[in-house]
């Protein structure tokens, strides 16, 4: 027999006795109960006056092995707490809807686990450690660790004073922000490449330059190696100037001078004032014929960015046989191939990379290391479509596989990391870690 109506009760306020709230979804009731009561070691009874709302009790799924009863373990919690006692009162809009459930929760919960000595038996001597063993033990962390949660509803439970571990996706995304924040010693230089057009290599380009910059702290350059007309001018910040490649050439002597500072090269570049990274141009008004560049300039000009920047991202023309390709793959330190989300254009990724590895050793290299960086372009494309393309036919080829889902902000105009959608953002974040972890 089908119920004449359904009561669903989604937006909820989580709140504690000093009065202190948070939003919390209908969906992590049970999960903030099922912690509380595995962290107190008793059973927690969620209970409602609400129409509709059954009570539901939540036991822990592991028991103590130092506790004798549940009596004694709670007072063993409460001597530990930072608060003696906590009331979480759950709330709904509305007069008269309260409802509450009361726990002991554990305030002072470890993320990591309790140091270890190691007991000597009787008569055993110690073994001295030298100066450099005794100095790894404090010096050799590489990131922050034990950092609570901050998103979520288990965001929402340190807010309110419990500390809790962020979930997976937040400790994912966390170690991704830590990848694209580093400083390597000596420049790197990142090209973006593919033999077809019209398949992302410029926001490619754009959106990697942005990252290192936002994260790292500038010092990253978007180069645009491309004698065809390129769009990359198009597509970011213009400063006060026109300058291209074309006018940096010329100078190139005094910039690689002992007495060249890094702001002479702001007369040839162009800041990006929101994602912090600079723009060296190709001139897009010109055809190729008119902007002809031999291997000795891309030396050149590879020599003045490695100068003044600690990252540099190339973005590439089409013909992987003209020697400005061929030569900025003698200084790339990571390649990455950007492709649509679509078989033929995967195909062309796959069949550069075949080629790539038969140049010689540096090329087998990156060909194994390469990230291939997925787009997809069409508005109407099933999501699942790229995530196939992605798992099943470009990931077993590279590295690493990407994929980025359709955002209209990524078609035209100025391209700004800002203004892509979040989900996006995130994406881009994974595919600039992943290559940043190739360096």
């Amino acid at each position: 027999m089908m119920p004449d109506y359904t009561i669903r009760y989604t937006d909820w306020q989580l709140s504690t006795a000093n009065g202190a709230t948070s939003s919390l979804g209908g969906q992590h009731l049970g999960e903030v109960a099922q912690h509380i009561a595995e962290t107190s070691q008793s059973t927690v009874i969620l209970t409602s006056e609400l129409p509709g709302f059954e009570n539901t009790s939540f036991a822990p799924l592991s028991h103590s092995t130092d506790a004798t009863d549940v009596e004694t373990t709670l007072e063993t919690l409460v001597q530990t707490a930072t608060e003696s006692y906590a009331e979480i009162q759950q709330t709904s809009a509305g007069p008269n809807l309260d409802h509450h459930f009361t726990a002991q929760p554990h305030f002072a919960e470890l993320l990591a686990p309790e140091p270890q000595f190691d007991v000597l038996e009787q008569g055993e001597v110690p073994v001295p450690r030298t100066r450099p063993e005794a100095r790894e033990s404090f010096l050799t962390q590489t990131k922050p660790q034990n950092q609570p949660a901050t998103k979520g509803w288990r965001g929402a439970m340190v807010r309110l004073g419990l500390r809790m571990a962020p979930s997976a996706a937040e400790q994912r995304e966390r170690d991704d922000v830590h990848a694209v924040s580093q400083h390597w010693p000596g420049p790197r230089t990142i090209a973006v490449v593919n033999g077809k057009g019209g398949v992302g290599k410029t926001p490619t380009t754009i959106l990697l330059s942005a990252i290192f910059a936002r994260y790292g702290g500038g010092g990253v350059l978007a180069w645009d190696n491309n004698q065809a007309r390129s769009t990359m001018g198009w597509r970011t910040e213009r400063s006060s100037h026109d300058s291209t490649i074309l006018d940096l050439i010329p100078v190139a002597s005094k910039m690689l001078a002992t007495g060249a500072q890094s702001a002479d090269l702001s007369h040839y570049v162009h800041h990006q004032t929101e994602d912090r990274f600079d723009v060296l141009r190709s001139k897009p008004q010109l055809l190729a014929d008119k902007q002809r560049f031999d291997t000795s300039d891309v030396d050149t000009i590879h020599a003045i960015a490695a100068k003044f920047y600690r990252i540099i991202v190339i973005d590439s023309g089409n013909d992987e046989s003209d020697p400005m390709w061929r030569r900025m793959i003698t200084h790339t330190d990571q390649l990455v191939v950007a492709t649509s989300g679509s078989l033929e254009n995967g195909e062309a990724a796959r069949l550069l990379l075949e080629e790539l590895a038969t140049t010689g050793t540096h090329g087998q290299r990156l060909a194994d290391n390469a990230v291939i960086v997925a787009s997809q372009s069409d508005a109407n494309a099933p999501h699942h479509a790229l995530s196939g393309i992605v798992n099943d036919y470009l990931d077993p080829i590279a590295r690493q596989a990407v994929g980025i889902s359709y955002d209209p902000a990524m078609v035209e105009g100025h391209l700004k990391y800002a203004s892509l959608r979040p989900e996006t953002q995130r994406a881009w974040l994974s595919a600039a870690a992943a290559v940043a972890r190739g360096l």
